[in-house]
């Protein structure tokens, strides 16, 4: 699933290619892809038609656009391989393509939902009254990531203490720290030096900053290359793939000598997910008797 570097780069293709243009026609053609609008596709199409869209806005790993004038969004959820492409118009449909939006202006191009597994889709959304961003009601809950200006870094370590969890499962906590998934939490804590399963009750104030530092520097480094892609699942607006995979430290480096020790990369299930870890740089924690 899309994290916070690979949503940034989607809503900044959005900014250039589609922000400031009026929705001419809208064509719904799989009702998964608009199942979280509760009106149904009819409604949605109708009520999107006329509209305008504003800069792009992003959250964590959420994604929406407001509308200019309204206190009215559109939430994109990218699921597992949800993709918003800008295409000509008159290119080939995709093979997945789920909803198109055509625009009133002769720019030649139109966007695109594309989603073959379906988990993802569009959908309108009520903003929060008096929000600058338009945010959608429906995601007020999330917490800002570490890349927000408006992060609170004192909130989050006093939270973090609080929240008598282990520390990746305080990082995949989009209440507590948002943005943050499965990659860039093993990337983070690879960095950090620290085990999976630490208790975040254990984090001195120091360890926990130098952990956010991680978290930021290794999101960054993503970003700049366009986020992470191990299929051709997860694209750009442009259709384009990312490639930090090439960089990464811990994930997917199973049975792979650690880039510090060389000691061999350990993956160990976790929370239907994996975790990957050095056994020598990040001891596991001790388990009281």
């Amino acid at each position: 699933m899309p994290e916070l570097p690979e949503v940034e780069v989607v809503r900044r293709g959005l900014e250039r290619w589609v922000a400031g243009r009026t929705v001419a026609a809208v064509e719904v053609l799989h009702p998964r892809a608009v199942r979280r609008h509760v009106g149904g596709g009819a409604d949605f199409a109708a009520r999107l038609t006329g509209q305008t869209f504003e800069v792009p806005r992003r959250r964590g790993k959420y994604l929406w656009l407001p509308l200019a004038g309204r206190e009215l969004s559109v939430l994109g959820h990218l699921g597992m391989s949800g993709q918003l492409l800008v295409q000509p118009e008159g290119a080939p449909d995709e093979r997945h393509l789920r909803i198109r939006i055509r625009f009133a202006d002769d720019r030649g191009t139109e966007l695109r939902f594309v989603d073959q597994r379906t988990f993802g889709g569009l959908s309108l959304h009520d903003s929060v009254p008096g929000s600058a961003e338009g945010l959608p009601d429906v995601i007020a809950h999330i917490a800002r990531d570490p890349l927000d200006p408006l992060f609170d870094e004192s909130a989050y370590h006093l939270a973090l203490r609080a929240k008598r969890s282990t520390v990746k499962r305080a990082l995949l906590d989009q209440s507590l720290i948002s943005g943050v998934g499965n990659i860039y939490a093993d990337e983070a804590l690879w960095r950090a030096r620290l085990h999976y399963e630490r208790l975040t009750l254990t984090l001195t104030r120091p360890k926990s900053t130098e952990l956010l530092g991680h978290v930021r520097d290794v999101m960054t480094a993503a970003l700049a290359v366009g986020g992470t892609s191990f299929d051709s699942l997860y694209v750009n607006v442009n259709g384009e793939s990312g490639y930090f995979d090439r960089s990464l430290d811990a994930y997917g480096r199973e049975d792979e000598p650690c880039r510090r020790c060389g000691t061999p990369m350990r993956r160990r299930p976790w929370m239907n997910r994996s975790s990957y870890f050095c056994p020598r740089c990040q001891r596991a924690p001790r388990v009281s008797s």
